[in-house]
């Protein structure tokens, strides 16, 4: 059984409960080959203090969401609404005042800091150019290094060269955090790092989310990782969403059959063979060509007619979940 999708009427009006919507966003970067869809009409919602996670392969969309979310990439078209404001059409006064609401993490934690500045400098730049004023940053600049477990007096004159990438990591998200911000989008914020500490990372950001009452966007290709933060995920291959749902529906009993994919990848130590299932056979489609009507039909066992013909929607099942799928496991 399934239900349509709320209508653009519904949405608005539901829009004070959501701190972001997507709406049908477009990404496309132009290169010598041809125009790559990197994302292609994405639409989906991030509800106040929760954790949604964007999976899927490399090259399958999910960075560039995340970066055109705070319009570090070049919005090709759709909406991207903060709290009813949209910022794919916001001019550049109104996105500097509402990025003091909106963060970062970046995926490679030593090369988004400066080199040259001080580990102190760092965490207070973004304090200046909201116009704190200079007396209270020093204090501020304290106060978040503490609460990443960076002892200030030891670490504040240090430079990024001179500390582990999960000590620069733990700057980065003082420096996040320094300006009080509503939400962060986590970029792959522990692939970087060695095993050893990426647990720590992941419970320091799980402890600042309920400290701080943040809502978290975390972009990751580690499953197991994306389990035990999320509160939901949203699946994405070549550019599209193959699946939304609470992270128990995606990892206990996945609807679209590249999710179920995904899963059965995940190395086990129980399941014969290392695998829970079959690996996905076929390669992965060339963005600049990718195939008609549903992206993931030349590598699905399910794939029929219909699904080189025409474009799967993204529609709702029971129990809240969307797929574009036009045969769902649940059906």
């Amino acid at each position: 059984m399934t239900r349509p999708l709320s209508t653009p009427e519904e949405a608005t009006a539901s829009s004070v409960e959501r701190v972001l919507e997507v709406r049908n966003l477009v990404v496309d970067y132009h290169t010598t080959g041809g125009t790559v869809h990197a994302v292609n009409d994405v639409s989906f919602d991030v509800r106040p203090g929760e954790t949604l996670a964007l999976v899927g392969e490399s090259g399958c969309g999910k960075s560039s969401t995340g970066r055109a979310i705070l319009r570090l990439e070049k919005i090709t078209s759709g909406e991207v609404l903060y709290r009813g404001t949209d910022l794919a059409s916001a001019s550049t006064k109104e996105l500097r005042t509402l990025r003091r609401k909106l963060q970062m993490i970046f995926q490679d934690p030593v090369s988004s800091l400066n080199p040259r500045r001080r580990v102190s400098e760092l965490v207070v730049e973004g304090l200046l150019i909201a116009g704190t004023p200079a007396r209270e940053c020093a204090s501020l600049a304290r106060e978040v290094l503490e609460t990443v477990g960076m002892d200030p007096d030891r670490f504040g004159e240090v430079r990024p060269g001179q500390i582990s990438g999960g000590q620069a990591q733990r700057i980065a998200i003082a420096r996040a955090l320094a300006i009080r911000p509503d939400l962060i989008v986590c970029d792959e914020p522990v692939s970087a790092l060695d095993v050893s500490v990426q647990a720590q990372i992941v419970n320091l950001l799980q402890d600042l989310k309920d400290e701080y009452d943040l809502t978290l966007v975390f972009i990751s290709h580690d499953l197991s990782v994306v389990r035990s933060v999320s509160d939901r995920v949203m699946v994405m291959y070549l550019g599209r969403v193959c699946e939304i749902g609470a992270v128990d529906q995606i990892f206990d009993s996945p609807s679209h059959p590249y999710t179920r994919a995904l899963l059965d990848s995940v190395p086990s130590m129980t399941a014969k063979g290392g695998f829970r299932g079959p690996a996905l056979a076929g390669e992965i489609p060339s963005p600049l060509s990718p195939p008609s009507g549903c992206p993931f039909r030349t590598r699905c066992p399910k794939a029929a007619d219909r699904c080189a013909a025409e474009v799967p929607e993204l529609r709702e099942l029971d129990g809240g979940r969307k797929v574009a799928c036009h045969f769902p496991d649940d059906e």
